[in-house]
C-alpha cells in the first residue's frame, strides 16, 4: 500500500510538481517532518498568529484599495464611501483597523516570550534581528497607513511625527521637506505614503517574515527550558524531545486562532474603535489643516515611544549628560586595552554634542535608540542560561519592572502632558534603557538553577 501511494505521488500531479518545484520537500522541511519542543506552552500561539493577522491585512487591504481614493480630496470621502456604500465595506474596513492593533498585540506579546525564554540567545541570533526588523517595518507600515483615512488626527499626526526629523541637526530640514514631499503634508504626502504602505513595506515584509521562518527552522525553535533539542537524537536523526510541527502543532495553533478569531470578532462587531484607542474620535472628521486638535497623540501601540520622546526635556538631556559622563568614567577605571581610553573619550565627545544641540532632537534619539537597542539584545545579556524559569528571583522581579515602566509609558502616551506624568515617563524611561544596558552586569549575578538535560514535558 504504502509502495502504491508512494507510485502515485511520482507519477501523478504531486510528482509532476517535484520534479519542477521543491513543493513535498519544503512541506517536509517546514511542517510535516520539522521537529519542534514537545513542551510548548500558550505563548507560542503568537507567532502563527502574527501570521495569521498578516494574512488578513494583506486581504482587507487589496479590498479597501478597490474603492480607496489616494487624493487629498477624495481620500476621506472614499472611506466613507467603502463604510456606507460598499457591501460589506465597513466589516473589511474594520476588520483592517482592527488587525493593525492586533498586528501589534500578538507581535509585543511574541517579542515578550522570546524575552522570558531567551530565544535570542545563540544560535537564534539572526532569528531575534529578522524578528526586530519586522517590528520596524511594522512601525513604518502602521505610520504610512495612518494617514491615508485623511482624518484630523491622521493629517496632524503625521504633520507631528515628520516635523521630528526637522531636528537633526545639518539635514533634519531637508529630510523631512523629503519624507513629506512638500513644505505642509499634502497631495503629494498621501500619495508617496499610499505607496508605501500598500507596495514598498509589504513587500519588504512578508521577506523578512519568510526569512525569519527559514532561520529559524534552520536552527530550531527554542522552548520554555531552554533545551536545544537537536542536541539529544535517535537512531534516525529524530530529536527525543521533538514532536513533528503537524499535525500536532497545526492543531494546537488552531485552538489559540479559534481562540483569538472570537476576541477578534468581538471588538470588530461590539467595539471597533475601543474606546478611542483603535479609532480615534478625532478620525471621523476630515482633514483640516486651519485647525489644530486640541489633543494630538499617536495611536497607542506608539504611545510608549512616544512618551520617551516627550519626556526628553532640557532637564533630563541634563540627567542623560551626567550618566553618560559617570559611564565614561567608569570605562576609565574598569576599561582595559584600546577601550581605556576610547571609550571616555567617546563619552566626552557625546555630552559636549549633546550641549550644542536641542532636547528635541534628543528625544528622538531616545526614541530611536529605545527601538533600536532591540537589536542588541543577544549580546547584551549574558546570563549562563537561556530561560527565566532557571534564573535568580531578581531577575524575574527585573523583568516585571521593565514590563510595568513599559506600560506606564504606553499609558502616559495616550494622556495630556503634565509635570507629573513628563516626571514618571522619565523614571520609566531611565528604568526601560538601564534593564537593556545593565545587561552585562546584572544578567550574570545571583545563584541560577541547573536547566535539565531534557525538556520537562508532562502530556495533558
Amino acid at each position: 500500500m504504502a509502495t502504491a501511494d508512494k507510485e502515485v505521488e511520482t507519477t501523478g500531479l504531486v510528482g509532476w510538481i517535484d520534479r519542477r518545484f521543491p513543493m513535498t520537500s519544503t512541506w517536509k522541511k517546514h511542517v510535516s517532518e520539522y521537529y519542534a519542543p514537545k513542551n510548548f506552552n500558550f505563548w507560542y500561539f503568537f507567532g502563527s498568529l502574527a501570521l495569521l493577522v498578516l494574512v488578513n491585512q494583506i486581504v482587507t487591504g487589496i479590498f479597501l484599495t478597490m474603492n480607496y481614493k489616494p487624493d487629498a480630496t477624495l481620500a476621506f470621502a472614499s472611506v466613507e464611501y467603502i463604510m456606507r456604500e460598499v457591501p460589506w465595506g465597513w466589516l473589511i474596513r474594520y476588520m483592517h483597523s482592527t488587525g493593525a492593533s492586533m498586528f501589534f498585540v500578538v507581535v509585543y506579546l511574541h517579542m515578550f516570550r522570546g524575552l522570558m525564554y531567551g530565544s535570542y540567545r545563540k544560535p537564534r541570533e539572526l532569528v531575534w534581528i529578522f524578528g526586530c526588523a519586522i517590528f520596524l517595518c511594522l512601525m513604518a507600515e502602521a505610520f504610512f497607513g495612518y494617514l491615508l483615512p485623511w482624518g484630523q488626527m491622521s493629517f496632524w499626526g503625521a504633520q507631528v511625527i515628520v516635523n521630528l526629523f526637522s531636528a537633526i541637526p545639518f539635514i533634519g530640514p531637508d529630510l523631512s521637506l523629503w519624507i513629506r514631499g512638500d513644505y505642509v503634508v499634502s497631495d503629494v504626502t498621501l500619495n508617496r505614503f499610499f505607496a508605501f504602505h500598500v507596495i514598498a513595506i509589504p513587500l519588504v515584509l512578508i521577506g523578512l517574515v519568510v526569512a525569519h521562518i527559514v532561520a529559524l527552522h534552520e536552527v530550531g525553535s527554542n522552548n520554555p527550558d531552554g533545551v536545544e533539542i537537536k542536541g539529544k537524537k535517535d537512531a534516525n536523526g529524530i530529536p527525543l524531545d521533538g514532536i513533528p510541527f503537524h499535525p500536532y502543532y497545526s492543531v494546537h495553533d488552531f485552538m489559540g486562532v479559534c481562540v483569538f478569531l472570537f476576541i477578534f470578532a468581538a471588538i470588530i462587531f461590539f467595539a471597533p474603535e475601543m474606546g478611542g484607542y483603535f479609532l480615534e474620535a478625532n478620525n471621523f472628521v476630515p482633514a483640516n489643516p486651519l485647525q489644530t486638535p486640541p489633543e494630538i497623540a499617536p495611536v497607542w501601540y506608539f504611545t510608549a515611544f512616544y512618551a520617551m520622546l516627550r519626556a526628553t526635556t532640557d532637564p533630563f538631556k541634563i540627567v542623560l549628560m551626567v550618566i553618560i559622563a559617570l559611564l565614561g568614567v567608569l570605562a576609565l577605571l574598569r576599561a582595559r586595552g584600546k577601550w581605556r581610553l576610547g571609550l571616555p573619550v567617546l563619552a566626552i565627545a557625546v555630552v559636549v554634542f549633546m550641549a550644542l544641540t536641542e532636547s528635541k532632537f534628543w528625544g528622538v534619539v531616545v526614541m530611536g535608540t529605545a527601538v533600536v537597542s532591540l537589536f542588541f539584545l543577544p549580546w547584551l545579556d549574558r546570563s549562563p542560561v537561556k530561560s527565566i524559569r532557571y534564573r535568580p528571583t531578581f531577575h524575574k522581579v527585573f523583568y516585571g519592572i521593565f514590563v510595568f515602566a513599559f506600560l506606564v509609558l504606553g499609558y502616559l502616551g495616550t494622556r495630556p502632558p503634565s509635570a507629573s506624568a513628563t516626571l514618571i515617563a522619565q523614571i520609566c524611561a531611565l528604568i526601560y534603557f538601564a534593564f537593556f544596558f545593565g545587561m552585562p552586569f546584572w544578567t550574570t549575578r545571583g545563584r541560577f538553577k541547573q536547566p535539565p538535560e531534557r525538556v520537562r514535558f508532562k502530556s495533558h
